[in-house]
């Protein structure tokens, strides 16, 4: 079977209408016919039932359709990891923090898939999470969900996990062991200022508690080490990712855990107008081999 009456097939499974399938493959409807038609000469077995009202498969088209959908995206998958490898290109891939370390398995599949490319890791803040990607500087990010930003692509999810409220040493928090997010009206949180979108920063620092209290802004930071001195200092309390937790442990400042606090997602995001190869072979490892739980 030609790789063309294949496509023809599949779409005429997908669409079940000989004119919408001539349409969508730009040929004649005289053609789709003609292509099904050998096709089925071919193995001696009708593939469609054809009424003048509908088209279905029969069992053995249905099972064809699944045979042959599996080898096209076994097909279309080598095709993009050997033009990923050909390219051999470095993505500069921004995380938060320490983030990058729990995206090994990630960047270890990576890099197995195609070994014409690698990652490079660089940093992004709260602050001002999307200009590094608009400008180049980086190609893709990983941040936490939602990113609503009509020029940015969303892939894959690749982190999830809990979250955590910083607080300095002395906080009476501390002595209860955890902290809620009703507790956030009676603290001042970081400004993260005005370039990080307000939805964004919503979903990790509310506007208001549960019962509706507002939650105070506090002072502004621009980098996570500035957010950890201003908690530091007891000027502020800061909701954040459990994964700052595990690779910092600044004096004066203690991780409370949020059990009331939906658990957090991260995912792959990168500019539309930069998609490529590489990219999508990046997701398509990220797709597979699912989040990493924290």
């Amino acid at each position: 079977m030609e790789l063309r009456d294949i496509e023809i097939f599949l779409t005429l499974a997908e669409e079940l209408h000989f004119g919408r399938t001539a349409e969508r493959l730009r040929v004649s409807q005289a053609r789709v016919s003609q292509a099904i038609s050998r096709q089925e000469r071919r193995l001696g077995v009708a593939l469609f039932d054809r009424t003048s009202r509908r088209v279905t498969l029969t069992p053995v088209g249905r099972r064809l359709r699944e045979d042959l959908q599996q080898a096209v995206d076994l097909l279309q998958a080598g095709l993009a990891r050997a033009r990923a490898a050909g390219a051999g290109q470095t993505l500069r891939l921004g995380v938060f923090g320490h983030a990058g370390h729990e995206l090994r398995p990630l960047v270890d599949e990576f890099r197995t898939r195609n070994p014409g490319s690698d990652i490079q890791f660089g940093e992004i803040n709260g602050s001002d999470p999307f200009t590094a990607l608009r400008t180049g500087e980086h190609d893709v990010h990983v941040v936490w969900l939602p990113v609503a930003e009509p020029d940015l692509t969303v892939g894959p999810t690749v982190l999830t996990g809990a979250r955590v409220l910083a607080v300095a040493a002395d906080h009476p928090l501390v002595a209860r062991g955890s902290a809620s997010l009703e507790d956030l009206a009676d603290n001042r949180v970081v400004d993260l200022g005005p370039d990080a979108p307000g939805y964004w920063v919503a979903s990790m620092i509310p506007l208001h508690t549960p019962l509706g209290r507002r939650v105070p802004r506090g002072p502004r930071a621009r980098t996570f080490h500035e957010v950890l001195s201003l908690v530091a200092s007891g000027e502020c309390v800061q909701p954040l990712g459990e994964v700052a937790a595990r690779y910092n442990n600044p004096p004066g400042i203690v991780f409370l855990p949020i059990p009331d606090a939906p658990a957090l997602q991260w995912a792959l995001t990168w500019r539309s107008s930069s998609d490529n190869p590489t990219i999508h072979a990046l997701a398509e490892a990220a797709a597979d081999i699912g989040p990493i739980v924290l």
